[in-house]
Formats: C-alpha cells, sequence, structure tokens
C-alpha cells in the first residue's frame, strides 16, 4: 500500500508499505478520511517525543472502511463505515479508575504507538475495539465529520475543565480550527456571549461567520477591554487559550471577572512566559485549568453533537489532499494559512 513514513524528524516521504492484515480482534479499514492537527506537525518537526517512533506512520485524526475483521470481531463487519477513538486507556492504572482515562499513565495511541492514517489502509489494533473506541459513522454523517470528531472530543474536554454553562460570557484567545471548534461548543452550550480574540483577518472573518459575537484583533484592542464592555466591566466568565504562545496565559488571567475561569488548552510552545500576577489568581479567586486529550465518553458525546447537527464541524475543512500530495498538505498545515485539512486516498 501507499504511505506517508515519518523517516526521522522533517523527513516524510510516500513510500510503498506492506498492508496491514487484521490479527485476532483487530480491524483493517480503508481510510478515507485523514485530517492534520497541530500536534501531527510538532511530530513532524521532532517537538513531540511521548509514544512517536522513527520511522512510523502518523494521523490520529481518521475515518473509514472496515475491509477486514479479525477473529473474534462481532460487532464490525466488512463494509461498515467507521471511525475510532486514537488514545487507548489501560483501563486499570489510578487516573483511569478515578475516571480521568485522558491522562491514563499507560495509556497508547493510533498514530504514536501504532501506525496512523496517513496511509491507504490502517490497523485497528485489538485493544482499541476491547476498550470500545471504534464506533459506527451514523446513516449522514460524511467521512470527513467522521475524522474530525476526536479534535471535537478533545475540545469537550477542555470546556468540561473550564465549566463553560448558560449565559457564561467566553473568550477565546484564537481562531483556528481549534478556536472554532471551542466557539461552535460554546456557542451549543448556551453561552451568552462568545469572543475571539485573533490578529489574522481573515480567521476573524470566519469567527463571525460561525457565530461569534465579538472578533477583536488584539494588535489594535485589549481584548479583555472589549469583553468588559459588553459585561458591564465584569469581563469574561471563561477564557480559553486555543493558541500555544506561552504569554497569553498571562495575559487571559486579566481578561475574566473575579471567579473566572482560565483554560490552558493548546498545547505550548517553549518560550517566554511573561510575568504570570499569581496575585491576581489569589485575589480574583480565579481558576486555571490544562487539558489533556479525551476520553471514550467524550468521544461518544462529540459524534452524537456532530450526527445531531448541533455542530456542522465539516464547515471547518478548508483543503482537501490526495495522499500523494501528504507534504505539501503539511506544509501548509504549519503555514497556518489553512483551517482543517484532509488527505484522502485516490
Amino acid at each position: 500500500m501507499k504511505a506517508a513514513l515519518l523517516k526521522a524528524p522533517g523527513d516524510l516521504q510516500i513510500v510503498e508499505a506492506a498492508t496491514p492484515a487484521a490479527g485476532p480482534g483487530d480491524l483493517v479499514i480503508r481510510v478515507e478520511a485523514a485530517a492534520f492537527c497541530g500536534t501531527d506537525i510538532r511530530i513532524i518537526n521532532g517537538k513531540k517525543k511521548r509514544g512517536v517512533r522513527f520511522p512510523s506512520i502518523i494521523g490520529h485524526e481518521f475515518s473509514g472502511v472496515v475491509v477486514e475483521a479479525g477473529v473474534g470481531v462481532e460487532r464490525f463487519k466488512p463494509g461498515d463505515r467507521v471511525a475510532a477513538d486514537p488514545v487507548i486507556p489501560c483501563r486499570g492504572c489510578a487516573y483511569c479508575r478515578a475516571g480521568r482515562e485522558n491522562v491514563c499513565l499507560n495509556r497508547k495511541a493510533i498514530g504514536y504507538e501504532y501506525d496512523g492514517a496517513f496511509a491507504e489502509y490502517l490497523r485497528i489494533p485489538a485493544i482499541a475495539l476491547e476498550a470500545g473506541n471504534v464506533l459506527k459513522l451514523p446513516d449522514g454523517m460524511s467521512f470527513a465529520a467522521g475524522a474530525l470528531a476526536e479534535p471535537l472530543a478533545c475540545v469537550l474536554n477542555g470546556q468540561r475543565n473550564a465549566r463553560v454553562g448558560l449565559g457564561d460570557a467566553v473568550l477565546i484567545l484564537g481562531s483556528g480550527p481549534i478556536g472554532l471548534m471551542h466557539l461552535m461548543l460554546a456557542k451549543a452550550s448556551g453561552a451568552g456571549l462568545v469572543a475571539v480574540s485573533e490578529p489574522n483577518a481573515e480567521r476573524r472573518r470566519r469567527a463571525l461567520e460561525m457565530g461569534a459575537d465579538l472578533a477583536v484583533d488584539p494588535a489594535a484592542e485589549n481584548p479583555g477591554e472589549a469583553v468588559r464592555r459588553r459585561t458591564g466591566g465584569l469581563g469574561a466568565d471563561v477564557a480559553i487559550l486555543a493558541i500555544g504562545v506561552p504569554k497569553l496565559a498571562a495575559d487571559a488571567l486579566g481578561y475574566v471577572r473575579k471567579g473566572g475561569r482560565v483554560n490552558l488548552f493548546a498545547g505550548f510552545s517553549t518560550g517566554d512566559m511573561g510575568v504570570l500576577d499569581v496575585n491576581l489568581i489569589h485575589y480574583n479567586e480565579i481558576f486555571v485549568s490544562g487539558a489533556s486529550a479525551l476520553s471514550r465518553d467524550g468521544y461518544e458525546k462529540a459524534f452524537k453533537l456532530i450526527g445531531g447537527g448541533a455542530i456542522p464541524i465539516e464547515k471547518l475543512v478548508s483543503h482537501r489532499f490526495r495522499l500523494d500530495d501528504v507534504k505539501d498538505a503539511a506544509a501548509l498545515a504549519e503555514s497556518g494559512d489553512a483551517l482543517k485539512i484532509l488527505v484522502r486516498n485516490g
């Protein structure tokens, strides 16, 4: 089969690879849609270490059609349209037992420890089926939408940690694909005001198109002040960092009201953290949370939100590439000039 093989950091090549076979309990799917994630770019550039192997096939946001079911598989058969939560928890460690499987001590993932989806075919290992990570696409859900359930489930985890709820004023820093998912989910959750802070004019336009109440250029206006004018001087209930710029963590503390919540959603690069005013956290009783990966429960909820039409996720797809052109797709993803990029066979 044809596959995009990451031979070493910075060395992504289209190669002929062995087509995977289904062992007992496994599935093999023909990949119909695989989406680029910011984490994929960090893996390609050698900036993401955990679980990454060289050489390997990456790609963890995907959907496809079952072409082979291993011995013992009863829930799936050839022809089924499926997608899978790529993060497989051990279900036995202290965190899994406490209901925090997204930070499992022993988790493994497709696109990391197991070869991923930038290939014609993908083997989904038996442990993923045993854990319930594989779901059938409901009638009417496209392969593109199925592939994007994974990042939406990650966004669900972040907003759950930030406790986004009815009537909240939510400020999202960054309106790339993840920021726009946060926007759509906050609106679906009943937020009263959803604002984005984004220096890119085209991305601000897209945010307004997708329902943002306010889109601020942070180079021209302080986002916190813009939200305070819309909230009687109080500020945001929730600020979500959907872009990994470290110093924005310090800024976000000044954007929320007393008792507000700040969620550090994005994966952050090393760099200047700015001056983190811990007294703002202390005296204003600000709750600061992180966000790591996703849970199986969140993945199922993402499927329901997409399938029910609450989150029109496919609107985020801006470009589609053939597998042969995956290097061009990666370069575009890294440039920041696209939203979600899909790679398809053929």
